[in-house]
């Protein structure tokens, strides 16, 4: 792990790229509906019961870290845009783009509307990428079971 010496946050990666600052949450749900701040408030919750997360405001997303990032979303007027970060490409209608980082991080983007939209399958893809985030992904054992397709049942008991 290393810490930049200007900002203190922590990554995976030596001087890995990221604007050094201070940022708040509140002033990401400024003139937002209620509906954006809740469905971030489930999101926050369904990792939270993964393991331990550190929520990161930054100045145009709110990232979830655990030793790498693995999810953020940027809360807009009427609905949160998101991405989680999946070690293995996962063809979704809800996915609006999927964006190739590395072999083993594609970022897949999503739109939520409101707190009924955090559902089992969203649940799903936040304990994939909390897995990601733990760089678990990064064993030979997890790379091999990339390969094997998997239900949201079988994901969320990992």
């Amino acid at each position: 792990m290393w810490e930049c010496p200007r900002c203190q946050r922590w990554f995976a990666n030596r001087n890995q790229s990221h604007a050094c600052g201070t940022f708040e949450l509140e002033p990401h749900f400024a003139g937002c509906d209620p509906n954006v701040r809740l469905a971030f408030e489930r999101i926050v919750g369904l990792i939270r019961e993964l393991g331990p997360v550190t929520v990161l405001p930054e100045k145009t997303r709110i990232a979830f870290q655990v030793r790498m990032s693995f999810a953020a979303v940027m809360p807009r007027k009427r609905r949160l845009d998101g991405h989680v970060v999946l070690a293995r490409r996962c063809e979704h209608p809800r996915f609006t783009k999927i964006e190739y980082v590395s072999p083993r991080n594609l970022v897949h983007h999503f739109r939520i509307s409101g707190p009924a939209d955090v559902d089992d399958e969203v649940r799903a893809w936040l304990v994939e990428a909390y897995a990601v985030g733990e760089q678990r992904h990064l064993t030979r054992r997890a790379r091999a079971s990339l390969l094997e397709p998997r239900t949201p049942d079988q994901l969320s008991t990992e």
